[in-house]
């Protein structure tokens, strides 16, 4: 289905309940730059790095993208679990599995009570956001205690930059290709509005920095398009 949630006024606090998952995979396609490239970029990577019997979560996985991308392209039996919040993702994520005959476990749970013990890659894509900063850092760190040795974290977020003037050059930017994708002048200020005070981005830099404090070897930056990052977290 097509993305249409801000054609009129939300007069709500956003959240992911079922109008936003019936299109959510539209709205990542023509909200995220290089959604399809990025995704395809991340599990090819996580491949690399996972083994047979390996154990594989994806924090905040909504429909299920990322984990059905992974199942077709890793060549050996792991253990995959999706993991959301919203029951409506989850439900859209389950039936998306079936469908394809993918043996793929989604949960509907808080990812703060989430057991992920001896996980070898732990995506979590566009999540970290939308956490308040405290609880941000608790949960890398949480995940980095968490990880196998060897294990990584695949992680993207949108960012800002110390910079102001780059900072507005970048968001006017990111304006002009939602446009492109057909998003209204309407549609992009009234989400922008409604995720103000919701979505709470960090610099790359902050981000490596929270990266390295909860004891992770490496970050890398693997990709970025002005205003959005994608980054590997190694644990040697």
């Amino acid at each position: 289905m097509k993305d249409r949630v801000f054609t009129k006024a939300y007069d709500k606090q956003f959240e992911f309940d079922d109008t936003v998952a019936s299109v959510f995979d539209d709205m990542l396609k023509r909200s995220v730059p290089y959604y399809t490239s990025t995704t395809n970029m991340m599990t090819n990577i996580a491949s690399c790095y996972i083994q047979k019997g390996d154990m594989v979560f994806d924090l905040g996985c909504s429909t299920g993208e990322t984990m059905i991308k992974l199942h077709k392209t890793i060549k050996k039996d792991a253990i995959l679990v999706g993991v959301d919040s919203s029951k409506d993702m989850i439900k859209i994520a389950t039936n998306k599995a079936k469908a394809y005959d993918m043996d793929i476990k989604f949960i509907t749970e808080d990812i703060f009570d989430t057991n992920f013990d001896g996980a070898k890659v732990i995506f979590a894509n566009y999540i970290l956001q939308f956490i308040r900063p405290l609880k941000r850092e608790q949960l890398i760190q949480k995940i980095y205690n968490k990880l196998k040795v060897g294990g990584v974290l695949i992680f993207s977020e949108k960012i800002i930059y110390t910079d102001k003037k780059l900072d507005k050059i970048s968001i006017d930017e990111y304006i002009k290709y939602k446009k492109s994708k057909g998003y209204s002048d309407f549609e992009i200020s009234t989400k922008r509005e409604m995720l103000e005070n919701v979505l709470v981005p960090y610099s790359e830099q902050e981000n490596k920095d929270m990266i390295a404090k909860a004891g992770f070897d490496e970050c890398q930056t693997i990709f970025k398009w002005l205003n959005f990052a994608t980054f590997i977290a190694i644990k040697r």
